[in-house]
């Protein structure tokens, strides 16, 4: 009897040291975009740190709607909790990449979750970021 005691003991706090060390990935991020124009494609990246955002780095999620096909809506499942910021922007001509004027200003649609606004330049991290755990929905209006 005290022989099974001991064995049941160390096999549970296996068990609770794999669970406390499991990362949660019970976050699914839906971003919408109801705006677009059934034209071209959208190109939207999620973020996870100020750092990538800010360009330092890859996005953590990346994905490429067909608006023109109807598609304005993506869902990246199994993201860990925390902290992300999206970026997106409609390449109405196809030609993937962001168009611009001579100033530099976009000519095509973009926009960045909680709808935030740049000033002079893309909108910044605290204004763009939201907290992510179990099941968010981030409707976007692309500008």
């Amino acid at each position: 009897m005290k022989t099974l005691s001991f064995t049941l003991v160390p096999v549970a706090a296996l068990m609770v040291a794999a669970v406390v060390a499991a990362p949660a990935f019970a976050a699914d991020l839906t971003v919408a975009f109801p705006t677009a124009a059934p034209q071209g494609k959208i190109m939207v990246a999620v973020f996870d740190s100020a750092e990538t955002y800010g360009g330092h780095g890859q996005p953590a999620k990346v994905a490429l709607l067909d608006a023109a096909g109807g598609e304005t809506r993506v869902t990246f499942d199994g993201l860990p909790d925390g902290d992300y910021a999206v970026r997106a922007f409609h390449d109405l001509n196809g030609d993937g990449k962001m168009n611009t004027n001579p100033f530099g200003m976009p000519t095509e649609p973009y926009a960045f979750s909680n709808n935030a606004v740049g000033n002079m330049g893309p909108a910044g991290w605290d204004r763009a970021k939201f907290s992510a755990a179990g099941a968010v929905v981030q409707t976007i209006d692309l500008k």
